[in-house]
C-alpha cells in the first residue's frame, strides 16, 4: 500500500500511528523487484521470486510470445500459500482474501477481486468477481457497485478503497472467517501523482488513516489480531527510461504494423524490455546477444545496475519466466515502457487505461491529458456516452512521462522510506539485521 514510517511520522497518520506505538514496528525487506505482485507472492507463499515465479507484475509468457500484465491466478504461484497452510493447519476455520492479489481463483474460502464486465460491443462496466457468487450478490446489494473507475484511471481516489474497507468489514461480520486478508491500495495514487512529499500525499495518508481506523475498530470488537504490512515505499523520481525505444532504434526490437498502430512484436524480436516501475526484463533471444545488448543498455541515462543471470540467481529472483538480463533504475529515474520510434504508429491505446494490452507498467495512466482542453469535461462525456451504450475511445490519458513524480521497485535506500511490518510480538517473524523478509512477514499467521 506505500505506507512507510515516514509517513507515519508526518501527522497525517495518528491512528495507525497509535497503533505501531502500541505493537511491535520493523522495516520491511520487500523482494526485487519491489512491486505489488511480486511482495505479495512472497508474502504469500513464503519464498523469494525464484521460489514462486511471480517475477513482477507481469512477464513474457514464452509459450504464447505475449507480454501479460495483471494476471490474477493463484495457480501462477509455485509452492503452497498462507490460505493452503490455515487450511491444513485450521481446517474447522475458513480463510478470506479480499482484493490481495492472487485472487482469481483464489486458493481462501472466501475471495473477492475486481472483474470487470468487458461487453462484446467493446464496453467496460464496474464489477466484482466472488467465491461464493453469493458473496458478490451480497456486497452488490449492501455496498453497491465496485467503483472501478476510482481504483485505477485518473479518477482513482479514496472511493475505492473505501468499498473495499466496507467488504471487509462486512465479511468479518457476516463470515467470521479466522484468517483475513485485505488491500488498501489508495497511497498508489497521488504519491504516483505528486510524489512522497508533498500536500497531495499527506492527505491521501490521512484519508487512508480513517479507512484503517475502521477496520482496528472492528478488529477489535471481534477479536481479531492485526498485522499491518505494506509492500514497498514509494519514492521521488523526475524522469523515465525509454529502453524499448532504444533497443527498437537500434533493431533489436521489431514491431507488427497494425492497422490499430504498431504493436511490440516479442515472439520476433531480438531484444525488448518488460517495463515494470523502476526496475525491467530484458529478454534477449539469442544468449550470444546478450553482451551487446547489455552494453547498449548500461548506457542509458537513469540505468544503475544491469543484472545477468548469475546476479538475479544470488539475490532470489532467478527464475525461468525472468529475462537474461535484469535493469534497475538509478534513483529519481523509472522505466516507461512505449517502444514505438520514428516512423512507426502509435498504438491507439496508447491514450487509454488498458492495463491488459500495454505491454509494461503504465503510471500516465493515472492523469487526464493536460494538453488537451477540457480534458475532464471531454471524459465525462465520453463515459456518459459509453453509459448510454455508445462505443467510445476513452484516449484521454497523456504520455508525457514527465508528469509522474513518484514510483517504486528497488530496495529501499533508506529505512524511512520503505515498507513496514506492525503487528503483536507473538506474531513477529524472525528478524534479519533488524528487518522483516517479505517471504517471512506472515509465516506466524499459520
Amino acid at each position: 500500500m506505500g505506507l512507510t514510517p515516514a509517513l507515519l511520522k508526518s501527522g497525517a497518520m495518528p491512528i495507525t500511528l497509535a497503533f505501531a506505538q502500541s505493537r511491535e514496528s520493523h522495516p520491511l525487506l520487500p523482494p526485487l523487484p519491489a512491486v505489488t505482485c511480486t511482495t505479495q507472492a512472497s508474502m504469500l507463499t513464503g519464498r523469494p521470486p525464484s521460489g514462486h515465479g511471480g517475477v513482477g507484475n507481469g512477464w513474457y509468457f514464452r509459450e504464447l510470445g505475449e507480454i501479460a500484465f495483471w494476471k490474477q491466478s493463484a495457480a501462477l504461484l509455485e509452492g503452497t500459500t498462507l490460505f493452503d497452510r490455515w487450511r491444513e493447519s485450521r481446517p474447522a476455520s475458513s480463510s478470506a482474501q479480499i482484493f490481495w492479489w492472487w485472487n482469481l481463483p483464489s486458493r481462501a474460502d472466501l475471495s473477492v477481486t475486481p472483474r470487470p464486465t468487458y461487453w462484446a460491443d467493446g464496453r467496460k462496466s464496474p464489477d466484482i468477481h466472488a467465491n461464493p457468487s453469493s458473496l458478490r450478490k451480497r456486497l452488490n446489494e449492501r455496498l453497491g457497485t465496485f467503483p472501478l473507475f476510482r481504483f485505477w484511471g485518473p479518477g482513482a481516489d479514496i472511493k475505492s478503497t473505501r468499498w473495499i474497507a466496507d467488504a471487509i468489514l462486512d465479511v468479518l461480520a457476516e463470515d467470521r472467517p479466522g484468517l483475513c486478508l485485505g488491500y488498501l491500495p489508495h497511497l498508489d495514487y497521488d504519491l504516483q501523482r505528486f510524489g512522497p512529499g508533498g500536500p497531495q500525499a499527506l492527505r491521501a495518508a490521512s484519508q487512508l488513516d480513517g479507512e484503517i481506523g475502521r477496520l482496528l475498530d472492528a478488529a477489535e470488537d471481534g477479536g481479531y489480531q492485526v498485522v499491518l504490512v505494506s509492500e514497498y515505499g514509494i519514492t521521488s523520481v523526475q524522469q523515465a527510461v525509454h529502453p524499448n525505444r532504444v533497443l527498437r532504434k537500434e533493431g533489436w526490437l521489431e514491431v507488427h504494423p497494425a492497422r490499430n498502430g504498431a504493436l511490440l512484436d516479442p515472439g520476433v524480436s531480438r531484444a525488448f524490455a518488460v517495463c515494470d516501475h523502476q526496475c525491467a526484463q530484458v529478454h534477449v533471444a539469442d544468449p550470444a546477444d546478450v553482451g551487446d545488448v547489455r552494453k547498449l543498455l548500461e548506457k542509458l541515462e537513469g540505468v544503475g545496475q544491469v543484472l545477468d543471470l548469475d546476479a538475479m540467481a544470488s539475490i532470489g529472483l532467478a527464475h525461468p519466466r525472468c529475462g537474461e538480463l535484469f535493469l534497475l533504475a538509478e534513483s529519481g529515474y523509472w522505466f516507461a515502457y512505449p517502444y514505438w520510434e520514428g516512423a512507426d504508429q502509435e498504438p491507439d491505446f496508447a491514450r487509454t487505461v488498458d492495463i491488459h494490452r500495454k505491454p509494461g507498467y503504465d503510471p500516465c495512466e493515472l492523469f487526464l491529458d493536460p494538453a488537451r482542453p477540457l480534458a475532464k469535461l471531454r471524459a465525462l462525456a465520453k463515459v456518459a456516452a459509453s453509459k448510454m451504450g455508445w462505443r467510445v475511445n476513452m484516449n484521454v490519458v497523456p504520455l508525457d512521462t514527465g508528469l509522474v513524480k513518484g514510483s517504486h521497485g528497488l530496495l529501499p535506500a533508506t529505512d524511512e522510506e520503505g515498507p513496514v511490518w506492525i503487528g503483536p510480538s507473538e506474531l513477529r517473524p524472525k528478524l534479519h539485521q533488524g528487518k522483516v523478509r517479505a517471504e517471512d512477514a506472515l509465516s506466524k499467521l499459520a
